[in-house]
């Protein structure tokens, strides 16, 4: 009895851990105020709405963290396999200079936006953003195809890009 009590608080404990995958984003997030690279404010839901009928690869990163750095290659690897896709940086840099100047030495090629907010902001709340890099695939209809993944090596990145 005491061995079955277990498996199912272990069963629960598992099952309320895992982080749910949205298919649509919050409210707050499509909220969520950020600038272009040229300095004009926006939404988040605007954004979407500039890129709605396409398939759109987010990238969450910044320019102070190592792992997204290393994933670079792999995301440009992405691009060249998937011309037809948009690619949205999305950056939780500290400052819009560092930002800036990381996008032409990285040499990024697609939209980009900072959040002002950073990873413990609204938009980071608002879809869980525990790690970065976090990468995104969403639909055309502007569901959520690919809810995370913090690999550009992830088969479910992969598949969900094609």
């Amino acid at each position: 009895m005491k061995r079955a009590l277990k498996l199912v608080l272990v069963a629960f404990v598992i099952i309320s851990c895992q982080k749910e995958n949205l298919t649509k984003f919050p409210p707050e997030a499509l909220q969520e105020k950020m600038l272009s690279i040229t300095g004009e404010n926006t939404t988040f839901e605007k954004i979407l709405q500039k890129y709605q009928g396409k398939t759109i690869f987010v990238d969450i990163w910044a320019s102070w963290c190592r792992d997204c750095l290393v994933g670079i290659p792999g995301v440009k690897e992405i691009q060249k396999n998937n011309p037809a896709v948009t690619y949205l940086f999305l950056s939780l840099d500290r400052n819009m200079e560092r930002w800036q100047k990381a996008v032409e030495k990285q040499q990024l090629i697609g939209e980009h936006y900072y959040v002002p907010s950073g990873m413990k902001g609204t938009f980071g709340k608002a879809i869980g953003l525990s790690w970065i890099p976090r990468y995104m695939v969403i639909n055309p209809d502007g569901s959520i195809k690919l809810f995370e993944a913090i690999k550009t090596t992830d088969s479910a990145l992969l598949e969900a890009i094609q």
